[in-house]
């Protein structure tokens, strides 16, 4: 998949959100997971949404403006690698997020905004200082619904993929040769 350049309106909408005091910031957060219409902060989002945001999109938009007071923006990886952050060592006491996980994956746009809420505030519960590149967030999120699903396969890759063994364990230990010296 080839790079392209971070959409202006996703910039700008974020670097207003980046901006806001606590006050607004909480006024936000207090719509996390809810649709535009069940929101009690329209005017402030109205106010951060960029000029030409496509009305389909602003849903979108109103989900990411809400959940970002809840994980700071940072990171490079996708929503996949973070939500793997929170996972427990032990395999076996993954059951119930691999499955949570799996239930986000599968959502529709209906379902979504329920979801992620309930996902992000799970990772801020488990690990208060995780941070979420906020800018491929809300680009993920826009390209949800693409029949070729590639951002839910992206984020499955992350959080599913297997771990990498730590370089002692992987090597197998070296033959000793003739040319050890002691031979």
């Amino acid at each position: 998949m080839q790079t392209r350049e971070p959409d202006e309106k996703v910039v700008k909408f974020l670097e207003k959100l980046a901006a806001l005091d606590t006050g607004e910031k909480a006024r936000l957060k207090r719509d996390a997971g809810k649709t535009i219409a069940e929101g009690h902060s329209l005017g402030l989002f109205y106010r951060l949404l960029p000029y030409g945001v496509p009305s389909g999109q602003e849903e979108t938009y109103f989900l990411a403006a809400t959940l970002s007071p809840l994980l700071k923006n940072g990171g490079g990886g996708n929503f996949g690698a973070v939500l793997r952050q929170v996972r427990d060592p032990d395999a076996k006491k993954n059951r119930g997020l691999d499955r949570r996980v799996e239930v986000l994956l599968d959502a529709d746009a209906g379902q979504l905004p329920f979801r992620l809420r309930q996902a992000v505030r799970f990772v801020r519960s488990r690990k208060p200082e995780a941070a979420l590149n906020w800018q491929r967030f809300l680009t993920d999120l826009l390209r949800w619904n693409s029949p070729t699903r590639y951002v839910q396969e992206a984020w499955a890759r992350e959080y599913f993929r297997l771990p990498e063994k730590p370089a002692e364990e992987s090597q197998e230990p070296a033959a000793r040769s003739e040319f050890d010296g002691d031979a």
